[in-house]
């Protein structure tokens, strides 16, 4: 009887997982960006962080623009959603949670020495390039509006001082706030964003009614 010979198993190819590929490139492109600038960011570095080829790279991504662009719009735009908008959405006291996501800004050295990630993208890129100037500028307007509904509904619901602008003081608080990320970045001293902390918290106790009324009654009896 003659021997039956085994036909030898053929290799079966890892599937493949395009998606899974992309958002491992978006992460460590976010990463690299935060880290070096989008200028200074390396294709090689973040090939090397994602452990993908090159040819995944340019199978997702036209161009290191397209990648940055994509960055923007999935990774910078949903943190700040996550962070900023989604917690202010249908808040119980817009004070209390304004305070609540002010006060959980990290303060760690690393962090304070990278800055915000949407204000050095705006800061390096806006001027030279408008497709990451209407991108970051349309994730500071949502992060604007979302404040500024939240004080408009506090002031409907008698939690927010009715005197003030809304949309102002919105932007008074953003400003403020990237005001002192970037000299905590200057000065890589996280007791920068301490200070920044406090101030932006006694400002925002001041917009309760309660505390005009407190100040007012305050200067009547000193007269």
């Amino acid at each position: 009887m003659l021997a039956v010979r085994k036909k030898p198993r053929r290799k079966v190819p890892t599937p493949r997982d395009p998606e899974r590929t992309r958002v491992r490139l978006l992460q460590a492109a976010f990463q690299e960006i935060h880290h070096s600038g989008f200028r200074s960011a390396d294709l090689d570095a973040i090939l090397a962080k994602a452990g993908v080829t090159k040819g995944a790279l340019y199978y997702h991504f036209e161009n290191k623009e397209a990648l940055g662009y994509a960055v923007a719009d999935e990774i910078i735009a949903s943190r700040v959603d996550q962070k900023w908008v989604q917690p202010l959405r249908n808040a119980k006291n817009p004070i209390d949670v304004l305070i609540r996501i002010f006060q959980s800004e990290s303060q760690k050295k690393e962090d304070v020495q990278r800055g915000c990630e949407l204000l050095n993208l705006a800061q390096e890129m806006s001027g030279l390039d408008e497709g990451f100037r209407r991108r970051t500028a349309r994730i500071y307007k949502d992060w604007h509006y979302a404040m500024a509904e939240a004080l408009r509904d506090g002031q409907k619901r008698q939690l927010v001082r009715s005197d003030i602008n809304a949309n102002e003081t919105a932007t008074f608080l953003i400003a403020a706030w990237e005001g002192y990320a970037v000299l905590g970045k200057n000065s890589q001293d996280p007791r920068m964003l301490q200070s920044g902390k406090r101030s932006v918290r006694r400002h925002l106790e001041a917009l309760r009614p309660a505390a005009r009324e407190h100040r007012a009654e305050t200067r009547r009896l000193s007269f």
